[in-house]
């Protein structure tokens, strides 16, 4: 056996981690900015040596473990818990057997013969990157079924100076809603026990220096690839750093290991920034985009999408929607997709959900003559299902009347009028999958927009157990045998809007529906969160109605489109009710997002710190020859002059022309200077553009600025 060095080190290209070998599982000596080459990391116990605490075990031990137990030492929650059925074996010390490095993988095995248990730690950093991650898999070693009680992929180590947090909040329609709170002392976690992830609280949790902002302080970040219930905590430690674990969420007897059986963790993903909010969103989107994606954004542009929702909702009319279709096709649109209300009975949300074949009512030669007359508009058709939930009012239901996850004895209650399919079983899984499959094959249905509108609510399988943690599973596989038969479809996540966004689905899926409110002033609150921890190429950004249809404001079109230019765009209208001049200017909104699109789903996001009731937020591409920024004012100034506005991530070398591009109108109170940005534009030093800033023309509350940057050779 390969003997274990006295330190093990991975890199990234900005970002460094070191463990000791030692005690119950190896110890985190470092995580941060990246140390330089060549160190002798041989001294590096004797740097961690102490003495024992006062009033504390008489063997030395340390609370920074990888892969924190019960009864190792540490009195600190646990990443990993479990017991037999007997009530032994609640406790777990891991002794490292093997240490192996490739590549960027260092693979650590533990085991515990008196626990019975074996563990298989894997951490990777690639050398181009700078996003850390952790997973773990647990093994049964014993002849007795263990009950794991608690499950997480490790510990990431915070600094002592992450006092600060910034957590991802809200609800249905206000999703991604950022709130700070202190962690002076004790614990902070968020959960979910909804089983589909949650809009309340997002997978994952920053932390930092108090006062960190878009561009200052040091701050770190943990994500947790899970679509399901989840839990991530940060502890205080003795020593004034902080202990970060996330994991599952686990209800009573959900997870029995039999003998030899194992328990793979969800993957963690952590980074840090020592250049703020900026830094951190740009190092997880980069590691989303080169390692987690199925696709490329650079290889296969992001379609502007028409979904056909709010403009029709159950009402489903196929000359009308052969009409919207060809509006949809004028305008530059180049996906339409077709949502719910086509399957059979689905005249309202009380019938027809888990029946995927066409409503012969409305489509009586199939979806063939609507998918047709799309494709041979030049865009691609998509289709809305929703494969894990069912009425009762439907053939599926009538079929496996026992097929929904509940607890046998007490009432089916609904929500939504809909319950959930069992999909851990097989046969019913069988039966969906097949039904989207020829779907799939009988019409060019190139888009899947993948909903699911309910909680899992006391979610049993047919043997009574808990079955959140195999809905997820069975869920991943659904997709992953989909994608398989027919490689080239795209899907998309959606859960009641942004209910389900997690690194879990877009391993497998191609964007998100950020939240099912459209509304342009609260999409800009909603958005902000959202690009914190995704790239802008998956968040689903739609231009609604006006008056909105869940807040009954008015908005320009131009302040809609603004604020939809930077994500995924779409439309969520029926183009047929807009005015000829209103046409015309959404088609050149949709050309000039084509025109930035490699540049919006491939730069690097930006953003200044939200100030006088103004927020920009922007992207600059890679080598900095090209920039775009929007600016929205999304309440009245709280002064009479505006402050300049500076753009962070310039080139100060490089000369720009800056504009203020079309199908933007020059505001009534300007000055010439102002002007010349919606003609020619400014030429301007980066220098000054980053440091000085520049003064904008005045807005009105909810309003935006649109303003492109190009290198003057």
């Amino acid at each position: 056996m390969t003997a274990i060095p006295p330190a093990l080190r991975l890199d990234g290209a900005h970002v460094t981690l070191l463990l000791l070998p030692r005690g119950s599982s190896p110890e985190i000596a470092y995580w941060g900015p990246r140390l330089p080459d060549g160190l002798d990391l041989a001294v590096l116990p004797s740097l961690r040596s102490r003495a024992v605490a006062r009033n504390a075990l008489d063997q030395d031990h340390t609370d920074a473990l990888l892969l924190p137990t019960l009864g190792a030492g540490p009195t600190r929650q646990p990443a990993f818990a479990a017991v037999r059925d007997d009530g032994r074996d609640w406790t777990a010390e891991f002794r490292l057997e093997a240490a192996e490095q490739a590549g960027p993988t260092l693979i650590l095995r533990l085991e515990d013969p008196v626990a019975r248990l074996g563990c298989v730690l894997r951490l990777g950093l690639h050398p181009d990157d700078d996003v850390l991650t952790q997973d773990c898999t647990i093994v049964n070693r014993g002849d007795t079924p263990l009950r794991v009680e608690r499950l997480g992929a490790g510990a990431i180590l915070w600094p002592q100076g992450a006092t600060e947090l910034l957590v991802l909040d809200g609800h249905w329609g206000h999703e991604f809603t950022e709130r700070r709170t202190a962690l002076d002392g004790g614990s902070f976690a968020v959960d979910t026990r909804r089983g589909r992830g949650s809009h309340e609280h997002v997978p994952a949790l920053i932390g930092g220096q108090p006062g960190f902002d878009e561009d200052s302080g040091l701050v770190h970040g943990v994500q947790l690839g899970w679509s399901g219930n989840h839990r991530i905590a940060a502890e205080r430690l003795e020593d004034g750093r902080a202990l970060v674990l996330a994991g599952l969420l686990l209800h009573p007897g959900e997870q029995i290991l039999l003998p030899g059986e194992a328990l793979h963790a969800p993957t963690i993903y952590a980074t840090l920034s020592e250049t703020g909010l900026n830094g951190l969103s740009q190092r997880f989107h980069r590691h989303v985009r080169r390692h987690v994606l199925p696709f490329s954004a650079a290889a296969v542009p992001r379609p502007v999408t028409l979904n056909t929702w709010e403009g029709n909702y159950f009402d489903h009319d196929q000359g009308s929607l052969k009409a919207q279709a060809d509006a949809a096709a004028s305008l530059g649109i180049e996906r339409f997709v077709l949502d719910d209300g086509w399957m059979r009975g689905r005249h309202h949300e009380r019938a027809g959900l888990g029946d995927w074949v066409p409503d012969p009512g409305k489509y009586p030669d199939g979806l063939g003559p609507l998918a047709g007359h799309v494709v041979g508009l030049g865009m691609q058709f998509g289709l809305w299902v929703e494969p894990e939930c069912v009425n009762p009012d439907s053939d599926l239901h009538r079929a496996f009347p026992d097929a929904v996850l509940h607890v046998e004895g007490r009432p089916l209650r609904t929500a939504r009028q809909q319950l959930v399919v069992d999909i851990t079983r097989p046969e019913v899984a069988s039966r969906i999958e097949n039904q989207i499959d020829a779907l799939l094959r009988a019409h060019p249905i190139g888009y899947l927009k993948w909903d699911m509108n309910r909680d899992l609510l006391a979610a049993a399988s047919r043997d009574g157990r808990p079955a959140y943690h195999r809905h997820v599973v069975a869920l991943h596989g659904m997709i992953d045998r989909l994608r398989a038969a027919h490689p080239g479809l795209e899907i998309e996540s959606c859960a009641s809007g942004g209910g389900r966004p997690d690194l879990g689905m877009l391993r497998r899926t191609h964007r998100v529906w950020t939240s099912d409110c459209t509304d342009a002033l609260d999409r800009i609150a909603i958005q902000r969160g959202f690009s914190r921890l995704y790239p802008p190429e998956v968040m689903g950004a739609h231009v609604s109605a006006s008056p909105n249809h869940q807040t009954g404001r008015v908005h320009t079109l131009g302040f809609r489109a603004a604020v939809a230019l930077f994500g995924h765009l779409g439309v969520e209208l029926d183009p047929l009710r807009m005015t000829d001049p209103e046409r015309a200017e959404l088609a050149a909104w949709i050309a000039l997002h084509k025109r930035l699109r490699p540049l919006l789903h491939g730069g690097l996001h930006v953003a200044v710190p939200k100030r006088a009731g103004r927020e920009a937020r922007g992207v600059v591409a890679e080598d900095r020859r090209h920039a775009a920024w929007c600016v929205m004012q999304t309440a009245s100034a709280d002064r009479r002059i505006p402050a300049p506005l500076f753009l962070p991530g310039l080139d100060p070398q490089a000369r720009y022309r800056i504009r203020a591009p079309g199908p933007q109108a020059v505001p009534a109170r300007t000055t010439e200077p102002h002007r010349q940005l919606f003609r020619d534009g400014l030429v301007v030093p980066g220098a000054l553009l980053v440091q000085a800033g520049l003064v904008l023309p005045e807005m009105q509350a909810e309003t935006a600025l649109v303003l492109t940057l190009d290198a003057e050779d």
